[in-house]
This record gives C-alpha cells, structure tokens and sequence, in this order.
C-alpha cells in the first residue's frame, strides 16, 4: 500500500468566505473519486480543525494499493479535471508526502 499526503496553502488573496467555499468544493471533488479510479482505495481531505501552529490549510490523505496505482491516479482524467478546476486556481502553495505501509 502506499500513502499519498498532500497540504495545500490557498492564495492570499481570497477572502475567508472564499476560502470555506473553495475548501468545500475540493474536499467533495477530491473524496467524489472513490471508487471511479482503480487503485485508489480511500481518500479524504480535512479541512476542518486548523490549529494557528498550521502553515498549511488543508490536507488531503489517500491510500493506493501500490505505487503504479499512485501514478495512474495522477494522470486520470477525472483526477485531473478536479484539480484543473477546484484545486490548482485557488492554491499557492503544495507539499507531497508519497511512502509506501
């Protein structure tokens, strides 16, 4: 199995009510690909319960069966159009952490 965590900043210029919008729509995009993405066995973004001590905003976790389905992810068009759309516009800033369990 292999883990696959991501933590997003969103651009500073969006106000607080964009943000709470913006976070809404990528954690139900992202957590919609469950079961539409062979390999991919569970995934959930947290957006909620932010300590100030955070220099991210939210986070998403998943696990793949192995690393081959990590990379088939990356590339599937539904994947894809998820962080083309909800995700890569309104973020400044991404860190990944890949390890295999």
């Amino acid at each position: 199995m292999v883990k696959h965590i991501i933590l997003w900043t969103l651009k500073s210029d969006l106000s607080d009510k964009e943000k709470e919008n913006v976070k809404k729509d990528i954690k139900d995009g992202l957590e919609s690909l469950k079961g539409k993405i062979p390999g991919l066995v569970d995934i959930k973004v947290t957006t909620i319960g932010r300590l100030s001590s955070s220099t991210a905003d939210f986070m998403l976790d998943s696990t793949f069966e192995n690393e081959e389905a990590l990379r088939f992810y990356s590339k599937h068009p539904a994947h894809v159009a998820v962080a083309d759309s909800k995700v890569r516009p309104f973020t400044s800033a991404r860190s990944c952490l890949d390890f295999e369990i």
